[in-house]
């Protein structure tokens, strides 16, 4: 058995650099407490190198030329647990989250897949690194050592079985993480090393430390044997930023929102899943409106002035930052934050990437994230109410619809293939249904908007119409239907419906016959397009008692 240990140095401040890739080429320092007690916790290997001490006080530190400063920021520190969490996952089922910069992975059987052990330890420092985290990872038969000499040695340290002993002893003692106490007993008696450590004797060191110099000693000698403590799997990706200044910049907030997505799509990938749904919330700082007036503008804060939430639904599970940096973009455009962001917190839904596979002979369809761009863009410019799928309401008004999203149309070749390997039968049932289907209908296209019409009656019948700047002759007609509803609202109806059949002379201007269309439909009037002239052939006509005046509904195909 085989045992990996992943450790990141410095994980307070590689925290905060995994979202400021920038810091990494200069002196940081983080600093943590509340005013005037804000003193420095942590600093990078630049940072003590010019000069900067533990505990020095942030004043001191603003004295140092070119050096950064960052407070620190557990939500950060968070998020790098979650993707070092993720980075063991990717690899092995069973993991041990050991400590918030340390992790285990059991790499029993994971040879056959990714090769020698020196593969194993190479391929995890890579995937560390696309996450943002640079780790030392130690190989070792027990799990005690893997993870000493991770914490003891920099980069990748394979220990052979046997061989323990003896290159644990050359780290510090510091690497046992012994108490305060024992650290110092230990230091008064000059034990500098495991290996000092190690030659001992346990029966004298137990009555002068206790179990815990038992402890110690046998760490020390490379003798510990315990079993892993598994850690439950994860699906919750979320990336947080707390801002140093306020933005008010859709610009600069895009940049970071930038920064997020890649490190989310990493996580991602890292787990071989996709994202089917992109939170986004803005904790906001001073609003540009009033309260009242931002919550009408927001419905979706919660009655909350200083939320700001957008929730990017996707039509298939995707997992390219790029574009869904241009999705977030186009909706804060449309919709943008009512005042300066000082928190942005993303997350997604995970779900299996998208798979699918195009017949040779069957024509290509749209790829399903070119096309939510495009829809993106299109809702930008006339509205999200104003494209999508028509979908028919449940109500008795005449033509009513509304415009729900618009879903990419289901694959037909993997129908058939579902129906080939019996996981869908046909029936009698399907194919009377199938039978059905093929046969032509009568389609009625209705005009939007309703058409103004004059209708000559004789003996209470339709017996000619003018529309579009054109007579006809009413041959035969059918009716009245009446209908009407919604008596209780401004906008209730009363109309009598006549189907008829017309045969219209020659146009003196031009009209106009505009027809709904199914699928994505984005119209926007043109009032410099020349309208067509009508056609003979079979009307829908109504009189409304309300407006009291004749107009026509739409025409039968």
């Amino acid at each position: 058995m085989a045992f990996a240990s992943i450790y990141v140095p410095q994980f307070m401040v590689q925290a905060v650099m995994r979202h400021e890739p920038q810091l990494r080429a200069g002196p940081l320092a983080l600093v943590d407490g509340t005013p005037p007690l804000v003193r420095v916790i942590a600093a990078n290997d630049f940072a003590w190198r010019a000069g900067i001490q533990l505990g020095m006080a942030r004043s001191q530190v603003e004295q140092f030329f070119g050096v950064e400063i960052r407070h620190r920021s557990r939500t950060q520190e968070e998020a790098a647990h979650a993707a070092l969490l993720d980075l063991g996952w990717s690899i092995s089922p069973r993991i041990e989250n050991t400590a918030a910069d340390t992790m285990v992975v059991d790499l029993a059987g994971l040879n056959s897949l990714f090769g020698s052990t020196e593969n194993i330890a190479e391929d995890l420092s890579q995937r560390a690194l696309s996450l943002g985290l640079a780790a030392n990872i130690g190989v070792a038969s027990s799990i005690e050592v893997a993870i000493h000499a991770a914490r003891g040695f920099s980069g990748i340290t394979i220990i052979p079985p046997g061989e323990e002993s003896l290159r644990i002893g050359i780290l510090p003692v510091r690497v046992l993480s012994p108490s305060d106490e024992s650290l110092e007993t230990l230091e008064r008696w000059g034990i500098k090393t495991c290996r000092d450590l190690a030659r001992l004797p346990l029966l004298e060191l137990s009555e002068r430390l206790g179990q815990e110099g038992v402890r110690l000693h046998e760490l020390a000698r490379g003798a510990a044997s315990r079993s892993l403590v598994l850690a439950e799997p994860c699906v919750h990706f979320q990336e947080v930023l707390e801002l140093d200044t306020a933005e008010e910049e859709l610009e600069p907030v895009s940049f970071l929102l930038g920064r997020l997505l890649d490190q989310l799509c990493a996580r991602l990938q890292t787990r071989s899943l996709a994202a089917t749904a992109i939170h986004l919330q803005f904790h906001l700082g001073d609003l540009f409106e009033k309260d009242s007036e931002v919550i009408k503008i927001l419905p979706e804060s919660g009655g909350d002035p200083k939320l700001y939430q957008k929730t990017l639904t996707l039509p298939v599970p995707m997992r390219d930052s790029k574009l869904l940096l241009k999705l977030l973009r186009l909706q804060l455009q449309s919709a943008p934050p009512p005042g300066s962001i000082v928190k942005i917190i993303l997350s997604a839904e995970p779900s299996r990437p998208r798979a699918a596979q195009s017949g040779l002979f069957v024509p290509s369809s749209p790829d399903p994230e070119r096309l939510e761009l495009t829809v993106a863009r299109l809702a930008k410019l006339v509205g999200n109410t104003n494209i999508g799928s028509p979908e028919l309401v449940d109500t008795h008004r005449p033509g009513e619809f509304r415009m729900s999203r618009f879903n990419p149309p289901i694959d037909e070749q993997h129908v058939r293939r579902k129906m080939k390997s019996g996981r869908a039968t046909t029936t009698a049932d399907t194919k009377e249904n199938v039978s059905q289907a093929r046969r032509s209908f009568m389609g009625f296209r209705i005009f939007r908007p309703r058409l103004p019409a004059t209708v000559e009656l004789r003996d209470g019948l339709p017996s000619r119409v003018f529309f579009r700047g054109v007579y006809g002759h009413v041959i035969a007609a059918s009716g009245p239907w009446r209908t009407s509803g919604d008596w209780w609202r401004e906008d209730s109806w009363l109309q009598d419906e006549w189907d008829i059949e017309v045969r219209l002379g020659a146009s003196s201007s031009n009209g106009t016959n505009a027809g709904a269309r199914a699928g994505i439909s984005a119209v926007r009037p043109d009032p410099q397009q020349q309208p067509k002239p009508p056609q003979s052939g079979t009307y829908c006509v109504y009189f409304d008692s309300m407006a009291r005046s004749w107009f026509v509904r739409g025409m039968y195909d």
